[in-house]
């Protein structure tokens, strides 16, 4: 079988949860004997290239990073995968509307639709209409769609057959182990401080959080992990305005074992995210075994579980944590639910595997005569 995967940044992973994952599926279905093509934007690129990583084909093409060079970058990718053989696997909708040229070669289309992109609040009217536009037409013109959670699998139904949808969330490996060594390095102790995965988006609530960890948790170690741009983005000069000493903003981190690290050896990870399907920075708390403190939504309730602790707003999440301490019983039931909850549903290889058959059964069956039974988002 061969895959071929767009709609990212491109691997070696250095963005986000998107091109995390397309370096952990590239890498599994390579390894269990598949050929895997994945296009990669890069702004240092002269011209059109291809490479090998890892035994995963790339294909470079120089674009600049700003929505245009995007959406520039998704249409030269398309065109250059029109003329291969295989599997089209796309990340994202965010330019849909380019699925029509697929069909046009009669290559069988997988979509994974993300979250509620058109829900965001750094997106311009115009641009949720585009968003939004492009929802519809994956929905209609991919062969089959894949739903991260089973809200947006439900979602998705209301556009197309839920017969055509799938839901599949993310995985991560299990941290059962890591080296607190690389805590120093940042000033941090085990278990002395709460940590923070996201991009730096209103949609993600980093205000709220940081507001509420400095009012609340005493001079704490806040560790936030994202890229800010304060000079130039006024919410990220907001965020960090707000912050005290207590308050560590670490930049992104790609390296496994710091990230690892972090994770591993936090006293509760806090996610804001308000918008979308399974994020995958939860999913990976879950793996670590972290106490979860979560926006309360129905997204984050059923990725995380009942055990985890839920805010509605900057106030709610000041009082979780003041009722939260440093070490004692509450905290390890906390971090066990993770463990149990991780285990249940979103292991590595029970997410890439569900990916990897999906797919196999697209590249056996020719477009028009698919008529295999699917996972139906209802019946999740």
């Amino acid at each position: 079988m061969h895959v071929l995967i767009l709609g990212t940044r491109g691997i070696p992973a250095s963005h986000g949860g998107f091109e995390t994952f397309a370096q952990d599926l590239a890498l599994y279905l390579v390894s269990r004997g598949h050929q895997v093509t994945v296009y990669c934007q890069n702004a240092n690129a002269i011209k059109e290239s291809s490479s090998e990583w890892m035994g995963v084909r790339l294909v470079s093409f120089h674009t600049q990073n700003n929505p245009i060079g995007a959406c520039i970058f998704d249409l030269r990718s398309s065109l250059h995968a029109m003329g291969e053989k295989g599997v089209i696997l796309t990340l994202g909708y965010n330019t849909a509307v380019l699925t029509s040229l697929f069909n046009l070669r009669g290559l069988p289309t997988v979509m994974n639709m993300d979250g509620l992109e058109w829900k965001r609040d750094k997106w311009s009217a115009a641009g949720k209409m585009w968003l939004w536009a492009n929802e519809w037409i994956g929905a209609k013109l991919s062969h089959h769609l894949i739903a991260d959670h089973p809200a947006i699998g439900v979602h998705l139904s209301r556009h197309t057959s839920p017969s055509k949808i799938s839901v599949i969330p993310y995985g991560a490996a299990a941290v059962t182990d890591a080296s607190a060594d690389i805590l120093t390095s940042y000033g941090l102790e085990p278990y002395s401080y709460d940590i923070v995965v996201a991009r730096p988006e209103p949609e993600n609530s980093l205000l709220e959080i940081v507001r509420s960890h400095v009012a609340a948790s005493a001079g704490l170690p806040l560790a936030v992990l994202g890229t800010y741009d304060a000079a130039n983005n006024s919410y990220h000069r907001l965020v960090k305005e707000s912050a005290d000493s207590s308050i560590r903003f670490l930049d992104s981190i790609y390296e496994p074992d710091r990230i690892r690290t972090l994770r591993y050896y936090c006293r509760a990870y806090i996610h804001g995210h308000r918008v979308g399907g399974t994020n995958p920075s939860l999913v990976e708390a879950l793996a670590a075994g972290n106490a979860v403190v979560a926006h309360d939504n129905k997204f984050n309730r059923w990725v995380a579980g009942p055990e985890a602790l839920y805010f509605a707003n900057e106030q709610q999440l000041k009082e979780k944590l003041l009722q939260l301490p440093m070490s004692n019983d509450r905290l390890e039931q906390m971090r066990a639910a993770s463990r149990r909850r991780h285990a249940e549903e979103f292991t590595q290889e029970k997410i890439l595997s569900a990916y990897e058959q999906l797919l196999q059964r697209f590249a056996d069956e020719p477009v028009k005569g698919i008529s295999r039974e699917y996972v139906a988002a209802k019946d999740i």
